[in-house]
């Protein structure tokens, strides 16, 4: 008789099962932060598993409940180790981009469990949050295997960063006021306002809305600065791909390094130029461009993947560069003597 009371006994101790769950949500937040194909899937298993209990009636019992949570502890932990059991040698880039699969999936891990715990009966939420860990894990397979791979990953993604950020410049420059469209619908909408349209929904009806002929004057040399970015970051790229060597790692990482930091300093400029321009704000955005192109130019220089340093591509480019920034200091210097 005793034996048999004792696991009631020990069953009446287990929280109740959504309290297990808010417990397990807080532990997957706590949980440090590679990836490969048996951990993830492991991982996307048990989140179906998960998903599917807690999203009809009757909920789990708590015995089954802690089960359940054992098994997404576990899963997590494994995906975790293998983040761990990356050699660092292997580079920091290919590091980089593992750590951020193992980050996404476990904090989709750790929303699903908390949208279970706050809606346990089938919702859209519970889907939502289901398919977020789920493509998580699908990306996985997709991870670089090598640190060469994983430079390249990341320029690519810098190169269409850029591309995109040019292409916008460029599409607002056509446009020649890129809130034109805006206000004029506003102005439509509120013909009623007895001609006072000052500051309709933050959108001032002044000069300050449009660029004046110095701004588009400034514009070009500024958009020729960010066609020259992106022409770096493709012939860097290229480089890359053409010549770079798997165990090269850290001076792949110190080309991925340095070149990452092009596409956030094209957005700064790009941001920089729209109304009310302030020239001096265009011209230091412009300098901080052309300091970070002409390091990426110089490491990718005295880097392995460019075998010959008199290469012409890297003269060409930093001399295009200079010339971008010559100009644009040359129609800015009354802002600088101000």
């Amino acid at each position: 008789m005793a034996s048999a009371a004792t696991p009631a006994a020990a069953d009446s101790t287990l929280p109740p099962p959504l309290e297990q769950l808010r417990h397990l949500a807080g532990e997957l937040r706590f949980l440090l932060p590679g990836v490969r194909g048996e951990a993830a899937m492991a991982v996307s298993r048990t989140a179906t598993t998960l998903t599917e209990v807690f999203s009809r009636l009757p909920l789990p019992s708590p015995q089954e409940t802690q089960k359940f949570s054992e098994q997404v502890h576990a899963a997590i932990k494994a995906i975790i180790a293998v983040y761990y059991s990356l050699p660092k040698d292997q580079g920091i880039t290919l590091r980089k981009l593992v750590r951020s699969a193992t980050l996404d999936i476990v904090d989709g891990m750790a929303q699903l469990v908390e949208v279970l715990y706050i809606t346990p009966t089938q919702s859209p939420e519970n889907l939502i949050s289901y398919n977020s860990v789920w493509e998580a894990c699908q990306q996985v397979p997709r991870i670089p295997r090598d640190n060469k791979a994983a430079a390249l990953s990341v320029l690519t993604k810098s190169v269409d960063l850029v591309k995109d950020a040019h292409e916008e410049m460029e599409q607002a420059v056509e446009e020649c006021d890129p809130y034109c469209g805006l206000l004029s619908d506003i102005e439509e909408d509120n013909s009623d306002n007895h001609g006072d349209e000052e500051d309709i929904l933050g959108w001032p009806s002044n000069q300050d809305s449009y660029w004046s002929e110095e701004d588009q004057e400034l514009i070009i040399p500024c958009l020729a600065l960010v066609r020259a970015s992106k022409a770096c970051l493709k012939k860097i790229r290229l480089s890359v791909a053409e010549n770079g060597k798997k165990d090269q790692v850290a001076q792949l990482d110190d080309i991925v390094d340095i070149s990452d930091e092009i596409s956030p300093s094209v957005d700064d400029l790009a941001l920089s130029i729209y109304p009310p321009v302030c020239h001096l704000t265009v011209r230091i955005n412009c300098a901080k461009l052309v300091s970070v192109l002409k390091k990426a130019l110089e490491i990718t220089k005295a880097s392995h993947v460019t075998p010959q340093p008199e290469d012409s591509w890297i003269p060409l480019l930093i001399n295009a560069v200079d010339h971008c920034m010559n100009r644009i200091k040359e129609l800015t210097q009354h802002e600088v003597e101000l």
